[in-house]
C-alpha cells in the first residue's frame, strides 16, 4: 500500500529535484554575473521533466553492482538513481565587451519565476499529504 503513496508523489518528487537543480544553475549566473567570459547557463524545465518522466518516472543512472572478495559477503547493488538536465548555454540579447552573457533582468525573472513555482508545486504536495492524512485518520 505505501508503495503505492510512494508512487504516487513520484512526479512530484521529480519535478522539486528538476526546480531545485535550476534553482542552483540560476543562483549560478546570478553570482557570475562580473565574472569576466562567464557563460550563462540554463536548461529547458519542461523538455527535461518530460525526458524524467518518459524513463519510468526519473531520469535513470546505470545501476551501481559491488564485486564481491568472499563468499559470505552481502551483495550490494545500488538502484539507478536520479539524473540531471543538459544545461545548454543561454543566448546574450546584448553581448558585453568582457564576454559575459549573463543578463540580470532576465536572469532575476527567472530566478523568480522558478521560486513562485517551487513554492506552488510544494503547497501542492502539502495538500496532497494533509488530504491522504485525513483519510488515514478516519
Amino acid at each position: 500500500m505505501f508503495d503505492r503513496i510512494g508512487e504516487n508523489f513520484d512526479f512530484n518528487q521529480t519535478v522539486l529535484q528538476l526546480r531545485q537543480q535550476r534553482q542552483e544553475v540560476l543562483s549560478a549566473n546570478i553570482a557570475n554575473a562580473d565574472t569576466p567570459h562567464y557563460k550563462a547557463r540554463d536548461f529547458d524545465f519542461t523538455k527535461a521533466l518530460e525526458e524524467a518522466m518518459g524513463g519510468g518516472g526519473s531520469l535513470r543512472l546505470p545501476a551501481t553492482e559491488l564485486s564481491l572478495t568472499s563468499a559470505r559477503h552481502i551483495p550490494g547493488s545500488a538502484a539507478a538513481g536520479k539524473g540531471t538536465a543538459e544545461l545548454l548555454y543561454r543566448q546574450p540579447f546584448q553581448p558585453s565587451l568582457d564576454g559575459n552573457t549573463v543578463d540580470m533582468d532576465v536572469e532575476r525573472v527567472q530566478f523568480a519565476d522558478n521560486t513562485a513555482r517551487y513554492q506552488a508545486d510544494l503547497s501542492i504536495i502539502s495538500a496532497r499529504l494533509r488530504s491522504l492524512r485525513s483519510v488515514f485518520e478516519q
